[in-house]
């Protein structure tokens, strides 16, 4: 599932290729495409004109100059694609679930093609209303480490707060959004903590300096476009991203510890997996 590295990779194309562009048709192709709680059909925002692309943790929005927000969550293999239409033969995809015709001018005079592509259908787009500046679906998602709002300390005390593994914490999106398997489990492994630690028997410093690496982990993610173990997360040119090539412990079971030569080990955890050191996490 992408999280907040390769969502923020999506923003950042989206924001450069559809700011300013009027969205003149939208083509649904899938009735998965649409989350059932969406406040309209999609093609509601036929008409109107992208003023940004906002995120929060793994939850995308366009902001249209109208007080209704087009909501997107990627789910397990949500993409956007963009084809300037002039410019090249844009071939049919099979997963294409939603299509969007955007004009500069607003005439169609020249015209872009974004697509939303969901292979496992797990991904969504939703017509929604706002509630205290952000989506309503999106209202009740904590913020994330990059939010200018985000208070450390405040964070830090909720950890404390749970009697519950550290990791289960770092996964919960209503403590702080945007993190996943991947990036938690890299952040544990280079603050030295075990995924089955107690979070609330780390003292707060131990938890605010695990705050702290979780930031450089996906800083250093973004400037690699994020992690693209297959095909089925790319930015919005269909482009991989090469975190992968950085990772110490997610998905490298029986290799070798590039800190210590232990041997990495993956245990079964809340119905996915975790990989750690057990030299180097100790509990």
């Amino acid at each position: 599932m992408p999280e907040l590295p390769e969502v923020e990779t999506v923003r950042r194309g989206l924001v450069k290729s559809c700011i300013g562009k009027k969205i003149i048709d939208v083509e649904v192709l899938h009735r998965r495409a649409t989350n059932p709680r969406s406040l309209s059909p999609l093609n509601v925002a036929v008409g109107s004109t992208i003023n940004n692309v906002s995120r929060r943790g793994k939850f995308l929005w366009f902001e249209l100059d109208r007080p209704i927000a087009l909501v997107a969550h990627l789910g397990m293999s949500g993409q956007f694609r963009i084809h300037d239409k002039q410019n090249e033969v844009v071939p049919a995809h099979k997963h294409v679930r939603t299509r969007f015709t955007l004009a500069q001018d607003g005439r169609g005079a020249r015209t872009t093609d974004l697509r939303f592509i969901d292979q496992r259908t797990f991904g969504w787009l939703a017509i929604c209303e706002y509630r205290d500046g952000v989506p309503e679906l999106v209202s009740k998602i904590a913020r994330d480490i990059f939010d200018p709002e985000f208070d450390s300390k405040k964070i830090v005390a909720k950890f404390r707060s749970k009697r519950t593994e550290i990791k289960r914490a770092l996964l919960d999106q209503n403590l702080m959004s945007g993190v996943g398997n991947i990036y938690a489990d890299e952040s544990l492994w280079r603050a030295k903590i075990h995924p089955q630690s107690q979070a609330s028997e780390l003292s707060a410093r131990k938890i605010s300096g695990l705050l702290d690496t979780v930031r450089v982990v996906m800083s250093q993610a973004l400037v690699e476009g994020g992690t693209s173990f297959d095909s089925l997360y790319v930015n919005i040119n269909g482009e991989s991203g090469y975190f992968e090539r950085s990772l110490e412990v997610y998905g490298r079971e029986h290799q070798h510890c590039s800190r210590c030569g232990g041997e990495i080990r993956r245990i079964a955890f809340a119905g996915r997996s975790s990989h750690f050191c057990p030299i180097c996490q100790r509990r």
